[in-house]
């Protein structure tokens, strides 16, 4: 199966609210429509994690963080333009997003992606893609598709090829977190 064939699938899965797990620009993620309640809801039961503990979401361009924020600080797009390596900004007040994708206190985590297959997909939406490590809560990230458990893998509709074969390690985004007035806390490096 080719890439193209591959993103449609993931497409109308994600559609048709269903979870998909697939690459990332960091490690492989598990993903859904991140402004259908239910589908982020199936997520966390999936990861049997409680849901006050946000989730990330993937866009494929800066300017798409602005639909999804109430009010991007100035420094995020310095931050995001500079960024080496995959980074996730968490912004104050998310909006347009499932209530339960975000943090308790409003907040919403967002990278944007230049992966080749996540960028297409989330292109392809027009929407935020959750993405979310494709492991149970508290087990060890998998590093590539090889370490994904089984239950993982059953618990999704749709699995990605593209990539499957790869046996490099990745490893998560930086994590940083932004205030109103631009204050900046590195969460994870």
């Amino acid at each position: 199966m080719n890439i193209n064939e591959d993103i449609k699938n993931a497409f109308d899965t994600l559609v048709a609210g269903g979870l998909i797990l697939y690459p990332t620009d960091t490690i492989w993620g598990i993903g859904c429509d991140a402004t259908n309640e239910d589908a982020v809801r199936r997520v966390y039961e999936l990861k049997k994690r409680i849901d006050s503990k946000a989730l990330i979401t993937l866009v494929d361009t800066p300017v798409k963080v602005d639909f999804y924020v109430d009010s991007v600080p100035e420094i995020a797009w310095d931050l995001i333009d500079v960024a080496e390596k995959p980074m996730t900004i968490i912004y104050d007040k998310g909006r347009n997003l499932a209530p339960n994708l975000m943090a308790d206190d409003g907040s919403v985590a967002i990278r944007v992606t230049n992966e080749e297959f996540s960028k297409k997909l989330c292109a392809r939406f027009r929407k935020a893609i959750v993405s979310t490590s494709a492991n149970v809560s508290n087990d060890s990230a998998p590093l590539n598709f090889g370490e994904i458990s089984d239950e993982i893998k059953e618990g999704v509709d749709y699995i990605v090829k593209y990539r499957q074969d790869e046996t490099d390690c990745h490893s998560a985004s930086s994590i940083i977190k932004l205030g109103k007035s631009g204050e900046v806390k590195i969460i994870r490096q």
